[in-house]
């Protein structure tokens, strides 16, 4: 009796393990995951072709009147920063968190982002070391005259625009808001290289520091522990975020917003993730039950 039940069980589990296995080699051609679009804009202003990595919101339809908001990333590549801001994006706009509205994401791919995030230095030591600097400018009037106007001709946007960028990228996005603050109304600027040109940026006049500026702008600054700057004269990079902040903080204008965030058990390539979740705490607060 215990053989015939041994090779009862025996026979069944064969029967079993080979039923499963036929079903796993029947089953269709695994299909690609899809995270967004990939559009390509030839740009004028930067002589080249750049491309764009876009994440579109569940139920988005071009067919719909539902305008998005836009989030622009700089280093928006596939590997570099788009995949996890938009996955942060997508978590915080679920029915069940609702953190930030259903947004629009804009990943522009990298192509030299020493050329594209910095204006031009007078350390020498710098010019030497990376030739293809000093080009921001250039970069900006393509954010401003091509890059925007594609995406809103395009696409369901409506009026709020944030630009998201870290170190080189946060240097970028510092320079764009005391020249041309216009460009966006909220700005993630995290572990900006502000050390770039010897600190020149920090000591730029703005007008949003005037008391007639009229454009309501949102910026959150974070830093992490990071230390001393890649430069002959000493710099700390915690200092010059914070002496960025207070700068803004001293605006006479009632319509400039800044916080400032301080992520000591984060460093420079830790801090990007972390900063963007809370910087949405920070433009999106939820009233407290």
């Amino acid at each position: 009796m215990k053989k015939l039940f041994t090779l009862t069980f025996v026979f069944f589990s064969f029967t079993l393990t080979f039923g499963q296995k036929s079903k796993t080699k029947i089953t269709e051609t695994p299909k690609p995951f899809v995270l967004g679009v990939i559009e390509e804009i030839q740009s004028k202003e930067l002589n080249e072709k750049r491309i764009l990595n876009i994440y579109l919101p569940e139920g988005y339809n071009p067919a719909e009147t539902t305008k998005y908001p836009v989030i622009y990333l700089l280093d928006g590549s596939a590997d570099e920063d788009f995949i996890h801001i938009s996955g942060l994006v997508q978590f915080n706009s679920f029915e069940w968190i609702n953190q930030v509205p259903k947004s629009i994401v804009v990943g522009i791919a990298t192509v030299d982002r020493r050329r594209d995030f910095t204006f031009p230095t007078n350390i020498e030591n710098d010019k030497t070391r990376f030739p293809t600097t000093g080009h921001s400018d250039q970069f900006i009037t393509f954010i401003e005259k091509e890059l925007q106007p594609f995406i809103e001709k395009k696409y369901k946007t409506n009026e709020s625009k944030t630009i998201i960028g870290q170190s080189l990228g946060g240097l970028l996005e510092t320079e764009i808001l005391l020249k041309k603050p216009f460009l966006f109304n909220r700005y993630v600027i995290v572990s900006p290289s502000l050390w770039w040109n010897n600190g020149s940026l920090l000591d730029l006049d703005s007008e949003i520091l005037k008391e007639n500026f009229n454009q309501q702008i949102d910026i959150y600054i974070a830093v992490g522990k990071e230390g001393l700057t890649p430069t002959e004269i000493p710099r700390v990079m915690e200092v010059d975020a914070n002496v960025l902040a207070e700068k803004i903080k001293a605006s006479k204008s009632k319509n400039i917003k800044v916080y400032f965030d301080y992520f000591p058990e984060e460093n420079h390539g830790t801090i990007l993730h972390p900063a963007v979740a809370n910087s949405f705490k920070f433009f999106y607060p939820q009233a407290k039950e």
